[in-house]
């Protein structure tokens, strides 16, 4: 059977490769930072992780994690209600409940899984999720495991979003599901007119942090804080992979009913080891250096905003964003490709993005911009970018408003 199989499988394979859309994976062999070593030796300067805050090779949270796995251990080989509670998991709960001023938090081996787990639990057929349609793949795998009735709206398409919630108007409870930042275009969720909307039409709202905590906010406590919606929200997800310290780790925080539900029932979080002593420890002194200073989140906005303005200003069309996410529109896939092959050997670390990721003709370099990256660094990158765009004959058009054409 399984000749069969190899088959069909070299020939999706095969496939993927003619389009020009096979993933190949690049191998560092350093920390992860703002400047990081390749296999081939080299060192370059990355700008497509999700360090945000360049916490993923910070001394404080080594040294937190060095200190648990003396203390308490290297696994839990154990899920969370039989015996793997320890009191570092309870302390990051509180952690984390603290940060966003929400009721309780419940942790779980990544936010894919808090997503995936977050909607059987609570919802039924008699219930309604209206979902924006560039959320994560995450979220739209948990609505599937959902009995809950399906509605969609465009990205950040209020009038769309309305006209869901009328729609659903006749069903027992409705919940909005939003990304806080959309991890391909890099725009915050308009979370003051969504609440508005739920407000009106009786309905609960769940915001995915993943991109935005850490990042949007001044003190960095996301979509929430920047719209001073602060412990208002019913459901927050989010991940320690990200801005938090790039290692591993999910979260669900909000109303303490709902998170007692998700202890009892979602199936993530009860047939899954807990995450391990160590990342636990980390993440606790990630949250205290956090409420000790803005610095980071001072130093990653004023990273990003200078970014933006020299390559629009070079004549990149740059997505609005108000995120550490910036979109350099290419449009056409093999372009963005080969682009990103070019930057590379310029000492740029950036991936392209094309479809099925992202829309046709929608292709794009996405830059993430880091509290770990200097001016220096910047600007090496803008200067890569340009001469790879001469290169290759993109249409800039230098101006203080920027903006390649299509």
């Amino acid at each position: 059977m399984y000749q069969n199989f190899k088959t069909h499988l070299q020939t999706e394979l095969s496939e993927i490769e003619k389009a020009g859309l096979f993933k190949n994976e690049r191998i560092i062999v350093s920390p992860q930072n703002a400047v990081i070593k390749v296999i081939n030796g080299n060192e370059v300067l990355n700008f497509c992780a999700n360090n945000y805050l360049g916490l993923s090779n910070h001394p404080e949270l080594i040294n937190a994690a060095k200190i648990a796995l003396d203390s308490h251990g290297y696994g839990m080989s154990s899920v969370r209600f039989i015996c793997g509670t320890q009191a570092l998991h309870k302390q990051l709960e509180f952690k984390i409940a603290e940060f966003f001023g929400t009721e309780d938090a419940i942790l779980y081996a990544a936010c894919f899984d808090a997503n995936g787990g977050v909607f059987e639990p609570l919802l039924n057929e008699e219930d309604a999720i209206i979902s924006d349609a560039l959320n994560h793949a995450s979220i739209i795998d948990g609505v599937r495991l959902c009995k809950a009735q399906r509605f969609r709206y465009a990205n950040a398409d209020m009038i769309d979003l309305e006209e869901q919630l009328i729609k659903a108007q006749n069903l027992r409870f409705k919940l909005i599901v939003t990304d806080g930042v959309f991890s391909m275009d890099g725009n915050v969720a308009p979370l003051d007119k969504i609440y508005a909307l739920a407000e009106k039409y009786n309905a609960m709202i769940m915001v995915d942090e993943s991109h935005s905590a850490g990042v949007v906010g001044h003190t960095g406590r996301g979509v929430t804080e920047r719209f001073n919606l602060h412990g208002k929200i019913e459901i927050i997800t989010g991940t320690l992979g990200k801005a938090f310290g790039g290692a591993i780790g999910g979260f669900t925080t909000g109303k303490k009913e709902i998170i007692d539900i998700l202890r009892q029932r979602s199936r993530p979080y009860l047939f899954s080891n807990s995450i391990p002593p160590m990342v636990a420890a980390a993440g606790i002194r990630m949250f205290e250096m956090m409420d000790e200073t803005n610095e980071l989140q001072q130093k990653l906005h004023s990273n990003t905003a200078y970014f933006v303005e020299k390559m629009k200003t070079a004549g990149f069309d740059i997505k609005p964003t108000e995120s550490a996410i910036c979109a350099v529109m290419l449009y056409d896939a093999k372009i963005s490709q080969e682009m990103a092959m070019r930057l590379l050997a310029e000492g740029i670390y950036v991936v392209g993005f094309y479809f099925p990721v992202v829309p046709k003709n929608q292709a794009r370099i996405r830059v993430q911009i880091s509290a770990a990256h200097e001016l220096e660094h910047l600007d090496k990158c803008i200067a890569a970018f340009i001469k790879v765009g001469k290169e290759l004959n993109l249409p800039l058009t230098p101006s203080k408003e920027g903006g390649m054409s299509k």
